[in-house]
């Protein structure tokens, strides 16, 4: 009764001006970076960190929270208006979204993310609240044999959901791998591939890779296509006015989609968020091959799927309530942005443990209310207001357009790392990712194996450390052998045993 009553009281928390001017200015910071390729909700509270030492504890963790899902959201903007991912976690929504922009329903698509994201915030906060003690305890069971083989079940569904493409798509992950080998070893400090130079000591971070397989690589296929203009240049122009109720999704395409499935890809989401390190980007990967899986119309994936958008969307939103629960109990953030939020509790002396419930739950409780009021009301409030100017990125002439997402990715790339090599390095993926594009090799792979290729070899050494070299620790563990099985049964009805396309 006690947790109850403190929860209501951080709503209430919500109603003071202070504390509501700091969630809604930490949302539409978060739009922004979120929006922006190259800016992310973890550049956005790692630059604002400095700020919550002038801060009351209540409204800086009020204004992470915010920003934390508002990015999240955010990135299916630029993921479908301009084939750019704002965040890793929307590169599947960029797939399908931009498909559906080329066609004509932009707002669509927007009105269909946004719904996800609503969905799959509001399911996420809600688990966070009620679920966070239960799940803080299941995820203890999951030990270092069964983290390595949630890792390579996350790549293999996303290898063969590349339906066309699965042996380039496992070229292009093993590819993400071996750049993600490069720098001090995972084990020991001990430099490795850096070719005596010591550039490449520190490794090469996340960002300019991002930055440089998605925006730069997008803006160099742009120009290369140019004797071709885009179909969506000419349509965009015969198109009535684009109207904010045209973004709210008819009701036939959300029965079409199914409560079933929002509902199973919040879970998703959230249960994945729960798992220290996995992250946005694999809750969505996750999702999306789930849905993909048992969907009634496979056939629509990669050309428009209103059902990708929205298993990917709610996926990668559930992930915010989950990743706090490691976070909080024990210290180990779910993602990185909220390892950025651990820094904002360690500098407010607030110590993360089980007994931070017992103690100091009315200090954290109206950040649980930020995030529920964030999905609920700003998500949709945001896209009702704004929508109209979203899809207007594209009635901008291409060449202004991309010449400032030029500089701003690159700005932000160097903003990100504080280094000239690593901002000239985004240039080098992007001119790589580029000629890969134009072999119809996915970039989405490579960046997987770029992101869970350290996860996935630092867990495979420590297991078979731990266990003199005996691989049969994955089959002996439970946690391991449940998720090989999981990954065995995809593998089965995706490859093996192909749905079935409809006959027209």
């Amino acid at each position: 009764m006690n947790f109850i009553v403190e929860i209501l009281g951080g709503f209430s928390a919500l109603a003071s001006p202070e504390v509501l001017a700091y969630m809604i200015v930490g949302f539409l910071i978060g739009t922004f970076f979120g929006s922006v390729p190259g800016l992310t909700s973890v550049l956005a509270i790692a630059l604002l960190l400095p700020i919550t030492y002038s801060l009351d504890v209540v409204p800086a963790l009020v204004m992470c929270a915010s920003i934390f899902m508002s990015g999240m959201y955010a990135g299916s903007i630029t993921a479908t208006t301009i084939n750019i991912p704002g965040a890793p976690s929307s590169m599947m929504t960029s797939i399908e979204g931009y498909a559906l922009m080329k066609q004509g329903y932009g707002a669509n698509a927007l009105g269909h993310a946004a719904l996800g994201s609503m969905i799959g915030g509001v399911v996420g906060a809600l688990l966070l609240i009620a679920l966070t003690p239960v799940a803080a305890k299941v995820s203890l069971l999951i030990q270092t044999p069964g983290k390595f083989s949630l890792i390579l079940f996350a790549m293999v569904v996303i290898v063969i959901s590349q339906r066309d493409a699965i042996a380039k798509g496992m070229v292009a992950t093993l590819l993400g791998i071996m750049i993600a080998t490069i720098g001090i070893d995972v084990m020991q400090p001990i430099a490795r591939f850096n070719f005596g130079t010591e550039a490449l000591v520190e490794g090469i971070d996340m960002m300019p890779l991002i930055i440089g397989t998605f925006a730069i690589s997008e803006i160099l296929y742009q120009a290369y296509q140019r004797r071709d203009p885009l179909a969506i240049d000419v349509d965009t122009r015969k198109l009535a006015p684009i109207r904010r109720r045209d973004f709210l999704p008819p009701l036939r395409e959300i029965r079409e989609i199914g409560v079933f499935t929002y509902l199973k890809s919040a879970l998703i989401g959230y249960f994945i968020g729960v798992l220290p390190g996995a992250g946005g980007s694999m809750a969505a990967f996750v999702s999306y091959a789930e849905a993909m899986r048992k969907s009634k119309k496979p056939q629509e994936y990669g050309k428009g799927s209103r059902e990708g958008i929205a298993a990917a969307e709610t996926a990668n939103n559930s992930m915010c309530g989950g990743a706090f629960v490691p976070m909080l109990m024990f210290g180990i953030p779910g993602d990185p942005t909220t390892a950025i939020v651990l820094g904002v509790l360690v500098i407010n002396g607030l110590q993360p443990g089980p007994r931070l419930l017992d103690t100091q739950l009315d200090l954290i409780a109206p950040m649980f209310a930020s995030l529920l009021i964030s999905a609920l009301i700003l998500i949709p409030l945001t896209l009702f207001l704004l929508g109209p100017y979203f899809v207007k990125i594209v009635s901008i002439r291409k060449a202004l357009l991309y010449s400032c997402i030029a500089v701003v990715a690159l700005v932000g790339s160097y903003v990100a790392t504080y280094s000239p090599f690593q901002m000239m390095l985004a240039l080098v993926f992007g001119v790589l990712a580029f000629f890969l594009r134009k072999q119809n090799y996915p970039t989405v792979t490579l960046l997987l194996g770029f992101i869970l290729g350290p996860d996935l070899e630092q867990y495979l050494r420590r297991s078979l450390s731990l266990n003199d070299g005996n691989p049969l620790t994955f089959v002996t563990s439970p946690d391991s052998l449940f998720f090989l099985v999981l990954t065995a049964i995809f593998f089965y009805f995706m490859v093996i045993r192909v749905p079935k396309t409809p006959k027209a």
